[in-house]
């Protein structure tokens, strides 16, 4: 089971370019997309799901080009996208009845299927309201449910936290982990958190570039030595933030306690701390744009 992405590109009318010669191998496991906002992480998960062509580059799945010829990952695929729409005058298990029927999850299995999903995504309960009355969490829910239905190989989630109370964050990182063995599963998120707490693997991707593929902790070990602490009055910050890449500041009596990744100690003041994927990822980012601007 192997998942290559090879040079993909897209760019739309206008010349816009959201991804550019963008390259990745995986294989059974977590893998965390990582990104702010804009970088392009929607537009490569809408290419792995066989939705929006690429205009350059090629998809393969299993050595099949999934861009030719979709309805090999198609069959095999589980897919929630960022925006998330459901038909608010169905129930949850006719919902999701109409989208096994679409799948083509055979019928013998579908009434078992659908409830052994709602239990996974607690809302047994409320499976026969209709979703229209459902909260943005539980539609999420909803969500994570229908991509599950087919028992993809290939599981991709796109932003799936959005909306979730700490409680369902927690059980759906879980979840996540629970199916990496078996399966390709990629989060795309802008939430390290979730990233930090599911992922074997994070790929960190800005203005539509691969910025860096390692595992967490050779990321880790990126920022070994380069964090640090100091304290600046508050009149200060704004100019500590212009000169220094900042990964935190939380204000005390004695002043603000900024958390900055630099090669080097900002301040004689400075003390050094273990790095955070987040520090990580900031530091990633700031790099790659470093070089690009060079």
């Amino acid at each position: 089971m192997k998942l290559v992405i090879e040079g993909v590109g897209k760019t739309y009318r206008g010349g816009t370019a959201a991804l550019q010669d963008f390259s990745l191998e995986l294989e059974a496991g977590v893998m965390g997309l990582l990104g702010p906002n804009g970088a392009g992480k929607s537009t490569l998960m809408r290419i792995l799901a066989t939705i929006t062509k690429p205009t350059s580059g090629r998809v393969l799945w299993n050595g099949e080009d999934a861009v030719r010829s979709p309805n090999g990952l198609r069959s095999v695929l589980g897919y929630l996208p960022q925006d998330f729409g459901v038909y608010p005058n169905l129930t949850a298990v006719e919902f999701l009845e109409y989208l096994a029927a679409v799948k083509g999850v055979p019928a013998r299995t579908v009434g078992k299927r659908i409830a052994e999903l709602l239990a996974l995504v607690n809302l047994t309960d409320a499976a026969r309201r209709p979703l229209g009355g459902y909260s943005g969490g539980m539609k999420q829910r909803v969500g994570i449910a229908q991509a599950l239905l087919n028992d993809p190989r290939l599981l991709i989630v796109d932003e799936p936290t959005v909306g979730l109370d700490p409680e369902e964050r927690v059980r759906f990182r879980n979840l996540l982990s629970d199916l990496s063995g078996e399966r390709i599963v990629i989060l795309s998120t802008h939430i390290v958190s979730d990233v930090e707490a599911a992922a074997t693997d994070i790929a960190i991707i800005d203005r539509g570039r691969l910025v860096a593929h390692a595992s967490p902790e050779e990321l880790l070990r990126s920022v070994e030595g380069k964090v640090w602490e100091w304290v600046v009055p508050s009149a200060e910050l704004p100019a500590v933030k212009e000169g220094w890449l900042i990964s935190g500041t939380v204000r005390r009596g004695d002043g603000v306690h900024v958390r900055t990744v630099a090669s080097a100690s900002p301040a004689a003041s400075a003390v050094s701390l273990p790095g955070t994927l987040e520090d990580a990822y900031l530091y990633g980012v700031a790099q790659a744009r470093e070089r690009a601007a060079a």
